[in-house]
């Protein structure tokens, strides 16, 4: 992998005299750049069906639709796309897709609301248990955290 790594030195406070930034710049040549589609790098080395499926939001079916819309063959590794392709996958997302923080945004209102309105599936959000109906018994340790134990009772040896 060829890059060129150039670092900058910035003094922040002359009067500590001790006190630098490292500002690092990273360069890179062109058949190491890796796609970047809705913010995030997509793997280069997998198939662009399976890479699509990194960005939060989209899986296997609406990548297969995404790429379809795109006229872009699933089979293509990330790699071998041109920058043409590339834009014309990132604008059909862009318009069909909601993705990334857009997405996380509205899940995170919905599950505001259902608090904000004291919603069965709310009340289990606010006390950090299962809310679609899991059981609690033994299970749901993910949503629990782990064992907290709680002292029993002694049983009296004397008292039959």
């Amino acid at each position: 992998m060829l890059c060129m790594l150039y670092a900058q030195i910035q003094n922040i406070n002359k009067d500590r005299g001790s006190d630098f930034r490292w500002i690092a710049k990273l360069t890179r040549y062109k058949e190491d750049e890796v796609p970047r589609i809705a913010g995030v790098d997509i793997p280069k080395d997998k198939r662009i069906v399976i890479a699509l499926t990194y960005i939060y939001g989209i899986g296997r079916k609406i990548s297969s639709r995404v790429l379809k819309e795109a006229n872009i063959d699933e089979n293509v590794r990330a790699k071998d796309l041109s920058d043409e392709e590339v834009k014309k996958i990132a604008g059909v997302i862009q318009t069909s897709v909601r993705v990334e923080g857009d997405l996380r945004r509205e899940v995170s209102g919905n599950i505001k609301r259902l608090l904000m309105i004291g919603s069965y599936k709310g009340i289990r959000h606010r006390k950090g248990l299962p809310a679609r109906g899991q059981r609690t018994k033994t299970n749901a340790r993910t949503r629990k955290g782990p064992k907290k134990t709680i002292a029993g009772k002694k049983k009296t040896a004397g008292l039959k």
